[in-house]
């Protein structure tokens, strides 16, 4: 199994910036990829930024040159560093592993809400 857990999210000014965290715990070594996704009020929830299996990183299109996704492998911790922040992206961020060696599995965090206000 493995556990997320993010921290960091809060109520910000539009132009504002927030750093979300998701600690990992459990199965760290079955960990394939992990990235964040984001759900706003009365949205489906969608991608906003991941580490890709070859190693690279991929963004929304509605995020990039804004937001940045980094690890500490050390801390077994990922990052999302959110920049110029705007009232849309306002929403609910869900970490999320993609893991297992045999069976291709996922884990979530419980979210953290991000508040952008104008």
């Amino acid at each position: 199994q493995v556990q997320l857990v993010e921290s960091g999210g809060g109520l910000v000014q539009a132009g504002g910036s927030l750093r979300l965290s998701c600690a990992a715990s459990g199965s760290i070594s079955s960990i394939n990829t992990m990235g964040w996704y984001r759900q706003g009020p009365g949205k489906q929830r969608e991608l906003v930024a991941t580490f890709t299996r070859g190693g690279g990183t991929d963004y929304a299109d509605s995020v990039k040159g804004r937001f940045s996704i980094s690890r500490d492998t050390n801390k077994n911790t990922v990052y999302l560093q959110m920049n110029s922040l705007k009232p849309e992206d306002t929403a609910v961020y869900y970490c999320n592993a993609d893991w297992g060696t045999f069976t291709r599995l996922f884990s979530w965090g419980q979210g953290t809400q991000v508040t952008v206000s104008s």
